[in-house]
Formats: structure tokens, C-alpha cells, sequence
């Protein structure tokens, strides 16, 4: 398998910032210590998890373990660009923080909907 490049997949640059893919690669330039796969696989799994543990805390009306959960979401989806979803995280945990729970759920079915459209980038890049 190559590593993954900011120009792998047709639709990805509208959910991954090339940018940020970029300077993931600049990090194992020649590509021999498969770090971008490695970090993209890591990520991939902790987004099941994290987007599992959101809407469980959802469902429970667990307002502290859906902040929690998006807390962590927010940086590491910033790290491998998927802004959009990292700025839903953040709005989930300011929207918590600020005691707006009215807007939680709306928000939440956003970083969702986002979350899928990121694992399927993410994918098609570790399938690349």
C-alpha cells in the first residue's frame, strides 16, 4: 500500500483538508514508516468509537460524556483535517459548556452526519 497523498480520492478534499494531509506527509516524506496510514487508521478507529460514545450519551442524556467524547473528537479530527468535524465538536462541547442543551441535538445529528461522510473519506484513503 502507498501512503495516502492530498490528492487520493475524487471527493475527499470537500470533507479532508489537503493541507493538513500535507503536513501529515511531510512528516514521513519518502512514505517507509507508513505513519499516515498508521495515524489514519488509528483515527478511524477512535471515530467509531468516539461518534459511538456520543450517541450513547445522547440517548442516556449524558451531557458530560457527549462533551467528553467531542472534546477528544474535536482535536484529533483537527489533526487530520477534518475541520468541518472538529468545528461540530467544538460547537457540541461550547453549546454544553454554555448550558444550551436545546441546540445539542441538533448540532449532534451535524457532527453525525459529518463523522460518516469523514470515515468514508478516511477509508478511501487507507484503501488507496
Amino acid at each position: 500500500m502507498t501512503e495516502a497523498t492530498p490528492q487520493t480520492g475524487p471527493d475527499r478534499a470537500a470533507v479532508l483538508d489537503a493541507q493538513a494531509l500535507a503536513g501529515l506527509n511531510m512528516l514521513d516524506p519518502t512514505g517507509a514508516n507508513r505513519l499516515v496510514h498508521r495515524v489514519l487508521a488509528t483515527y478511524h478507529a477512535s471515530l467509531g468509537r468516539l461518534v459511538q460514545q456520543i450517541q450513547e450519551g445522547r440517548e442516556r442524556g449524558d451531557h458530560a460524556a457527549v462533551r467528553l467524547a467531542a472534546h477528544t473528537l474535536k482535536s484529533s479530527s483537527a489533526s487530520v483535517g477534518a475541520l468541518e468535524l472538529s468545528r461540530l465538536c467544538a460547537s457540541t462541547e461550547q453549546a454544553i459548556r454554555e448550558g444550551q442543551l436545546e441546540a445539542v441535538p441538533a448540532i449532534v445529528d451535524g457532527l453525525q452526519a459529518e463523522a460518516r461522510r469523514v470515515e468514508l473519506a478516511v477509508q478511501d484513503l487507507l484503501s488507496a
